[in-house]
């Protein structure tokens, strides 16, 4: 796990009082670099305040959380699945966020966690080594004997992004789900990390990607060999969090820290600049698919949460086993 402590102190404004020079908030994010290393700066500059970043899994994350419940250390969890957080809640503290009327109301859950932007599970294909006629449509798609180890996924006992892919494609199955996804994983190729997904798919290491809509759009714009499926028997859309731990010990900057990346300005750079999906209500999808033609699934978060940890228990044995 690697610490990285940015930025300087300086004398800003926050939400009218002033705020003292050393100033800071101690995050914990599963977040990738191409976001950190514009956001954080930008933070930093723009409150004069320090961030002191913490870099893990989502499951590490947690780990590390529940670790330290007794004497806290971080302030705020940044970027990581809903699911984990619904599932931790207790280790939160409820926070109404400055502009909470102009959220999203599909992707708010319960007051211990925010949604923080909008995520969509995708397909990426290696669009040099596939022509479009190859590419697969579903998920099902997927479990076909010609995928074996072609298929680059992280775990979904660690990645946030990958256990949502489990989740939709047992959500999307019903009673057929474990064996439409044991199908699917015994083609995999894991990766240690979710962000190396699509790079992966990229340079060819793999030909088919399970990753987010934004993590493969990074590369589409910027002229990659990656096309990007939206499985045509369903998919989701769900709210990555951001959270107040209970018993942070420096509250008040995190609460400032987490009004700062709902606002209008950040959102729309997420949207335009990262390809993330906004949770404003205010903030229009620019140069993203619509969402109303993409499949949907019906994503219950809730439900999702009660059974995580089954899942995964289930998901360490069908890894092993297969």
């Amino acid at each position: 796990m690697r610490v990285n402590i940015l930025g300087l102190c300086l004398a800003v404004l926050m939400s009218g009082s002033a705020v003292a020079q050393g100033k800071k908030v101690v995050v914990y994010t599963a977040h990738t670099a191409n976001i950190l290393d514009v956001l954080v700066p930008r933070f930093e500059k723009e409150t004069g305040m320090t961030i002191e970043l913490v870099k893990a899994g989502s499951g590490d994350i947690i780990k590390r959380i529940k670790a330290e419940s007794s004497a806290p250390k971080a302030d705020v969890i940044w970027s990581i699945g809903g699911e984990a957080l619904e599932d931790n809640k207790d280790m939160l503290a409820a926070y109404q966020p400055k502009d909470a009327a102009l959220l999203l109301p599909n992707y708010t859950v319960s007051p211990e966690w925010i949604p923080y932007t909008g995520i969509v599970a995708v397909f990426a294909v290696n669009k040099k080594e596939l022509k479009p006629a190859q590419y697969p449509k579903t998920w099902k798609d997927l479990a076909a004997p010609a995928w074996k180890g072609k298929i680059s996924s992280a775990r979904a006992d660690s990645s946030g992004s990958s256990f949502q892919q489990l989740a939709t494609v047992l959500l999307a199955n019903g009673d057929k789900g474990w064996d439409v996804y044991k199908g699917i994983l015994a083609n995999f190729a894991i990766s240690e990390s979710s962000g190396a997904v699509p790079r992966f798919v990229n340079d060819g290491e793999a030909l088919v990607g399970l990753t987010l809509e934004d993590n493969a759009l990074e590369y589409v714009r910027n002229g990659g060999n990656i096309d990007i499926v939206y499985p045509e028997d369903g998919t989701s859309t769900v709210a990555d969090g951001i959270a107040l731990i209970k018993g942070a010990p420096n509250a008040d900057n995190g609460k400032f820290f987490i009004d700062w990346l709902l606002s209008k300005p950040v959102q729309e750079f997420l949207v335009e600049k990262i390809g993330r999906r906004s949770v404003r209500s205010d903030v229009a999808a620019t140069g993203l698919k619509p969402i109303g033609e993409i499949k949907l699934i019906n994503y219950d978060m809730k439900t999702v949460a009660t059974n995580r940890n089954a899942w995964i228990a289930t998901w360490k044995k069908a890894y092993q086993d297969r």
